[in-house]
C-alpha cells in the first residue's frame, strides 16, 4: 500500500505515501478506501484525517499509470471519493503544499477542509487536452463560485491557498491555519471538534447558480473560442461546468465523465498527454543513473557578452547563481551589460520584477577582460563567434586557466564537440550547451555529449537546466545535433517550393495555419538568412551532391538577411516584426524560376505541410537510427520547445504516429517521383520504412 494508517486518540489519520506527488495510483487509492474501512469498523475512532505525506496533499492522478489498465483499475477515483462522502464519521482533508487534480477532486468529496498556507491549489487538466473527471467541475463551482471556478478550470493555473482564503463566499476550506508546521495538530483537533456534527456537509448537496446564467456562459464560450482556437478541452470545460447550474449533481456527474472520455480520444489530448510524459522523461539518460553523482556548480562564466552571452548570463543570474562575463574589449563588456539591464528594466516595467530582486541580479554579474579572473569558476559557457578556429583558441586558453574538475562548456550550434574537447587536455569535462535564442526566454537547452563526455559532468549539467528553468535533451554529435540538422532539411524543402510554383509567403501561411510559431522564411529573417548562407557554403564543398535551390543565396548576395537589416524574404519597419511581402523578391524568384525553364505550379497548402513535416520526420529517423537521440520523445520535445511546432500536434515524431507512418511513406514515395525535389532525400529511412511496414509507431 502507498497510505498509512495511524490512529491518534480518537482520530484515523490516513496518509497518502506515494513520492514525489503522493500520486492517486491503484495501490494508493485501495489504501485510502481500506483506511476508511478499518476507521469506520474502529469503535474508538470518531473522526479521520487524510493527508499527504512529504511535500504534497496529492498532485492527482499518478502519471505512471497514464495509458495502463491499472488507470481504470477498482478502485477508480470516483469510487474513492464515494466512499469518502458515504463514510459515516466525518472525513476531514489537511491540505499543504501541492493539491491538484484528482487530489482536489479528492478533498472536494471530503466533510470538510484544513488548509495550510502556501499550498498550490489547481485543476490541471485542460494542460493534457481533458477536464476534471472526478467531479472537479462540478464540486468546484458549489464552493468557489461560477465564476472563479470556471476561471481556475479553463486556465488550469494554480492559485495559493491563502488567496483562495480571502474570496468571499468560499467554501473551499473550512479554516486556514497559520502555518505549514501546525496543519498536522490543527487538522487533528479540528476533526475532533465536528466529530459529532451531523447530517455531515456535503459539497454535492451546496446549491449551485449564476445570476446571469445562460448570457454569462455565452460570454465564456466567446472568450474560450477566441484564447483556444486549436484545443477542445477549454469549451468542454464551459459545458460542464454549466451542466453544474442546470443538472441535478448525479446527471453533471455522468456529464462530466462523458465530455471527459470523449476528450481522451481526441487527438489533441493525446498530443499533449505525449509532451506532458516526454518533457519528464527527456531527463533520463539510459546510462546516466539518477543518482550519478554531481558536480558542484556555484560560479558560472561566460565568454562573449552579446547577445547569446548575455541571454546565457541572464539565465544563472535569475538562478542566483554569480556569473562573470569576459569579453576582449570593454566597449563590448559595456554593450553587453547595458542590453541586460534593459531586459531587466522592461521586467520590471512590466510588473514582471520587482526592482530589489533587479538590484539583486545585477550584483551577482562581474566583468573581466582577462581569462585568468575565470579560474575560480565551476561552468565556463564559451558564446563567441560560430568558426572552429575562434573556438579552439577559447578553449586552449580555458584549458590553461581553468581549476582541476571546472566543466568546460561550448553554445555551438553546429560544431563538432569532440573536435572542440580535443583542443584541451580534459575532453571528459567538456560538453555542448546549446541555447537557443533568445536564450533568457526560449525554454530548450540542447545538451550535447562527447564521445569522452563524463557521466558525472552530464548529471550535473542536467540537474543544472533544471535549476535555470529549461527543459535540456542529450544529443550526440553530428553537425547540427538534433534540432538544427532536421530543420536543414525543412528549409531546403521550402527552397524547392520557391522554384516550384510558390511565394514565400504562401509557404509560411501554410505553415502558420498548421501551427508553427512562423514559417521558414519568417524564421530564416529572425534567425539572419547569412547564417544559412554560411552552412550552404560549406556543403557545397563538404557535400558536393546535396542539391539545393539557389534563391535564398541570391538573396543574401542582395544583403537581405533579414530582421536585422530591416529586408529579407520580407521588408521591415524598425521597431516591428510584422513580415511585409516585397515584390522585388518574388520577381526575382520568378526571374530564377524562368532561369531554369520551369514552369510554375499551383501547390496546396496540404502539400507544403507534408513536404515541409514529412522532411523533418525523415531526419528525424535517421537520428535515431544513428543514436544521436536517445528516444523519438526527446526529438518532440526540441521541435516544441526550440522550434515553434505546434503544441497540440505534440511534436513532428507524434505528429508522424497520428498520421499513420504508412501515410507518411506513400507520401514520401509520391514526393520522390517529383523531378525538381531531391529524390535520394525521399526515400524512407531504414527505421521509418521498417516501422511503416511492421504497422508499428516511434517510440
Amino acid at each position: 500500500m502507498t497510505a498509512e494508517y495511524k490512529v491518534h486518540g480518537p482520530v484515523a489519520v490516513i496518509t497518502l505515501a506515494n513520492p514525489p506527488v503522493n500520486g492517486l495510483g491503484l495501490s494508493t487509492r485501495q489504501g485510502i478506501v481500506d483506511g476508511l474501512n478499518r476507521a469506520n469498523d474502529d469503535a474508538a475512532v470518531t473522526s479521520i484525517v487524510i493527508t499527504g505525506a512529504g511535500g504534497a496533499f496529492s498532485g492527482g492522478a499518478d502519471i505512471k499509470e497514464f495509458g495502463t489498465d491499472k488507470s481504470l483499475q477498482e478502485p477508480n477515483l470516483h469510487s474513492v471519493i464515494a466512499a469518502v462522502e458515504n463514510s459515516p464519521k466525518p472525513v476531514v482533508a489537511a491540505i499543504h503544499s501541492v493539491c491538484m487534480g484528482g487530489g482536489l477532486e479528492l478533498a472536494l468529496g471530503c466533510h470538510y477542509r484544513v488548509a495550510a498556507p502556501g499550498c498550490s491549489v489547481a485543476l490541471p487538466e485542460v494542460k493534457l487536452g481533458i477536464l476534471p473527471g472526478a467531479g472537479g467541475t462540478q464540486r468546484l463551482p458549489r464552493v468557489l463560485g461560477v465564476e472563479a471556478a470556471l476561471n481556475m478550470i479553463v486556465s488550469g493555473e494554480a492559485i495559493k491557498s491563502e488567496m483562495i482564503g480571502m474570496l468571499p463566499g468560499q467554501k473551499l476550506f473550512d479554516k486556514l491555519v497559520a502555518s505549514p508546521e501546525v496543519l498536522a495538530a490543527e487538522a487533528l483537533a479540528f476533526a475532533q471538534s465536528v466529530a459529532d456534527v451531523r447530517p455531515l456537509p456535503l459539497v454535492r448537496n451546496l446549491p449551485c447558480k449564476h445570476p446571469q446564467g445562460d448570457a454569462y456562459f455565452q460570454f465564456a464560450r466567446n472568450m474560450v473560442k477566441g484564447m483556444s482556437k486549436n484545443f477542445p478541452a477549454p469549451a468542454k470545460c464551459v459545458d460542464a461546468v454549466e451542466a453544474a447550474t442546470k443538472r441535478k449533481f448525479a446527471d453533471g456527474l455522468l456529464f462530466e465523465r462523458e465530455l471527459f472520455i470523449n476528450l481522451m480520444w481526441t487527438p489533441e489530448s493525446r498530443s499533449l498527454r505525449h509532451l506532458f510524459l516526454a518533457e519528464r522523461a527527456a531527463s533520463k539518460i539510459p546510462d546516466v543513473p539518477s543518482d550519478t553523482p554531481k558536480r558542484d556548480i556555484k560560479a558560472v562564466a561566460v565568454i562573449g557578452a552579446g547577445t547569446m552571452g548575455g541571454g546565457i548570463a541572464m539565465n544563472f543570474l535569475n538562478a542566483g547563481i554569480p556569473v562573470k562575463m569576459l569579453e576582449m574589449k570593454q566597449e563590448a563588456l559595456d554593450r553587453g551589460i547595458a542590453t541586460i539591464q534593459k531586459n531587466y528594466e522592461a521586467q520590471v516595467k512590466k510588473g514582471k520584477l520587482k526592482q530589489d530582486k533587479y538590484e539583486q541580479r545585477m550584483a551577482l554579474l562581474s566583468t573581466t577582460l582577462s581569462y585568468d579572473d575565470l579560474k575560480d569558476a565551476d561552468l565556463v559557457i564559451e558564446a563567441v563567434f560560430e568558426e572552429i578556429g575562434v573556438k579552439e583558441a577559447v578553449f586552449k586558453e580555458l584549458d590553461r586557466v581553468m581549476k582541476p574538475g571546472a566543466i568546460l562548456a561550448s553554445n555551438t550550434s553546429t560544431l563538432d564537440v569532440n573536435k572542440i574537447a580535443h583542443f584541451t587536455k580534459r575532453p571528459q569535462d567538456v560538453v555542448g550547451l546549446h541555447f537557443f535564442s533568445p536564450a533568457n526566454v526560449m525554454k530548450l537547452l540542447e545538451v550535447v555529449r562527447g564521445d569522452a563526455t563524463a557521466k558525472d559532468v552530464l548529471a550535473t549539467v542536467m540537474a543544472i537546466a533544471k535549476k535555470i528553468k529549461k527543459t535540456a535533451v542529450v544529443s550526440g554529435v553530428c553537425d547540427g545535433f538534433i534540432g538544427n540538422r532536421m530543420i536543414e532539411q525543412y528549409g531546403r524543402q521550402g527552397g524547392f517550393l520557391l522554384d516550384e510554383g510558390c511565394t514565400p509567403e504562401q509557404v509560411d501561411k501554410a505553415m502558420e495555419k498548421f501551427g508553427m510559431a512562423m514559417g521558414p522564411f519568417r524564421m530564416g529573417d529572425l534567425a539572419g538568412n547569412d547564417i544559412g548562407w554560411a552552412i550552404r557554403k560549406r556543403r557545397y564543398t563538404e557535400k558536393p551532391d546535396m542539391k539545393y535551390s539557389k534563391t535564398a543565396d541570391l538573396l543574401c548576395e542582395k544583403g537581405r538577411y533579414g530582421q536585422k537589416t530591416g529586408a529579407g524574404w520580407y521588408d521591415y519597419v524598425p521597431g516591428k516584426r510584422d513580415a511585409i511581402p516585397n515584390a522585388e523578391v518574388v520577381k526575382m524568384i520568378e526571374d530564377h524560376r524562368a532561369s531554369l525553364g520551369i514552369t510554375p505550379r499551383k501547390i496546396s497548402d496540404e502539400e507544403i505541410v507534408q513536404r515541409l513535416v514529412f522532411a523533418l520526420v525523415n531526419e528525424a529517423a535517421y537520428i535515431l537510427e544513428e543514436g544521436i537521440a536517445n528516444k523519438a520523445s526527446d526529438i518532440d520535445v526540441v521541435y516544441i520547445f526550440g522550434y515553434g511546432f505546434p503544441v497540440y500536434r505534440g511534436g513532428p515524431l507524434n505528429y508522424a504516429n497520428e498520421v499513420g507512418l504508412f501515410n507518411v511513406v506513400q507520401a514520401m514515395n509520391r514526393f520522390a517521383k517529383n523531378p525538381l525535389d531531391d529524390a535520394a532525400f525521399w526515400k524512407p529511412a531504414p527505421l521509418l520504412a521498417k516501422l511503416a511496414a511492421e504497422g508499428k509507431t516511434f517510440q
